[in-house]
């Protein structure tokens, strides 16, 4: 299919030229339209009052986006609560830490960030566990980030902030575009708030990230093109590789990054010591830092050999109860 036309869910990059999207539209002659599905709103300091949450109550902050940098410092500034200096900021990504400049002052000591994903920022926290973590956010109940802070076993505290409002979508013609572009849930909520009947005739969706992903698919809205990949780590490129022809390549589920945390956590937890032993054979053990890894993994080796002997107990009173039923079958 030729892609000609494009609505994308996201608002105009302010320096299209230097934007992903400059070689679609320069190269491939795409005509791309932006226009943000949904606004955000701030939640009202007399609404969040009774939440009960206190700031100064915290020692470090969550931040995965400038929307929660802003309405956090908002909220403070509402509330006339001062942030103490040597609270710590833990950021999804070093772009939304270099942004906390706006309001605080830059300290490599407290400001503390991710590679490039919520499961590398989860890494960073991990060696902060005894911190009481704030993590300001949206109104919605769970998303993506929570369920892995929970998955985690992290201890924080959600401080909703702000909330996405759907924005009046009709006055475009879904057919008019060979593709749509959605980069967020509130983006596929604002679609269905206007069009309740997409999925009945659905254009192509490109959907970009693991939570827009779930939300169309739980919509019912069949995906064209999933992103990120590795091989097309952003939505531009995703979509150049469609126009090529080349193949969708599916993109790692969730599990598979926080599957690869917990072995780098592993990892981190525990070294290995070699040592000889009479008969000249080499073995490796492992020696865990952390006691609670350590009890952990000795209760299930102890659980596994109770059901072992459980199930060898079982067999034996099986054959005993044949042997005796022969035996009384067959008297001598």
């Amino acid at each position: 299919m030729k892609i000609e036309k494009i609505l994308i869910s996201q608002p105009a990059p302010p320096d299209l030229e230097k934007s992903p999207w400059r070689n679609l539209i320069g190269t491939y002659k795409v005509d791309i339209t932006f226009f943000k599905f949904f606004d955000i709103v701030g939640i009202s300091a007399s609404e969040f009052r009774k939440t009960r949450i206190h700031f100064g109550d915290f020692t470090a902050v969550i931040m995965n986006s400038k929307n929660s940098v802003d309405h956090f410092f908002r909220m403070a500034k509402e509330l006339r609560v001062a942030i103490p200096e040597d609270t710590k900021y833990f950021c999804t990504t070093e772009s939304i830490s270099l942004y906390m400049q706006n309001y605080t002052q830059y300290r490599k000591r407290k400001m503390f960030f991710g590679q490039q994903s919520f499961a590398d920022l989860l890494e960073v926290m991990s060696k902060h566990r005894e911190e009481k973590f704030l993590f300001p956010c949206s109104d919605e109940k769970q998303t993506e980030y929570t369920k892995a802070l929970d998955k985690a076993k992290f201890k924080y505290t959600k401080a909703p902030l702000y909330r996405a409002e759907p924005k009046d979508l009709s006055k475009f013609n879904m057919k008019d575009y060979d593709m749509l572009c959605l980069f967020s849930p509130s983006g596929v909520r604002s679609l269905l708030h206007s069009f309740p009947n997409f999925a009945e005739k659905p254009s192509p969706v490109a959907a970009f990230g693991s939570s827009t992903q779930a939300a169309l698919n739980a919509a019912g809205i069949p995906i064209t093109i999933a992103a990120p990949t590795k091989v097309a780590p952003s939505m531009a490129m995703a979509i150049e590789n469609y126009i090529n022809g080349k193949p969708n390549e599916v993109p790692t589920p969730p599990k598979a990054t926080a599957s690869r945390s917990s072995k780098s956590s592993a990892k981190n937890s525990s070294s290995q010591i070699t040592t000889t032993g009479r008969n000249g054979v080499t073995k490796t053990k492992s020696v865990f830092a952390s006691k609670d890894k350590y009890r952990k993994l000795m209760e299930e080796k102890k659980a596994k050999s109770a059901a072992r002997r459980a199930e060898r107990a079982a067999e034996k009173a099986r054959k005993e109860a044949e042997a005796a039923l022969k035996a009384k079958e067959n008297p001598q």
